[in-house]
């Protein structure tokens, strides 16, 4: 049986799918309209540094959590502030 902590490897995946999504959606949506330009590709950089590395480091120092729960209840919430920003970004994206 697996604990709630071994599911964040999953939370993890699911950030990065949401965000491959989100980049498949916005790429389809410039070739139609013409409007590609680098900054496609450079906004999703950007977002590995602000959200996937954060969720990387707080995944790193669990080990230095004395309760063993107060990070993880931090990561969850910040994974899934992540999804519901890329679901977000993907209806608003459809919708254009």
């Amino acid at each position: 049986m697996m604990t709630i902590g071994a599911w964040m490897i999953y939370a993890l995946w699911a950030v990065l799918g949401f965000m491959l999504l989100d980049l498949v959606v916005g790429f389809v949506k410039a070739l139609v309209t013409g409007t590609f330009s680098s900054k496609l590709v450079l906004d999703y950089l950007k977002d590995v540094l602000y959200y996937v590395f954060p969720l990387l480091f707080v995944m790193n120092i669990m080990s230095i959590d004395p309760t063993g729960w107060i990070l993880m209840i931090f990561y969850y919430i910040g994974s899934l502030a992540v999804i519901w920003n890329y679901l977000v970004s993907i209806k608003n994206k459809w919708k254009a």
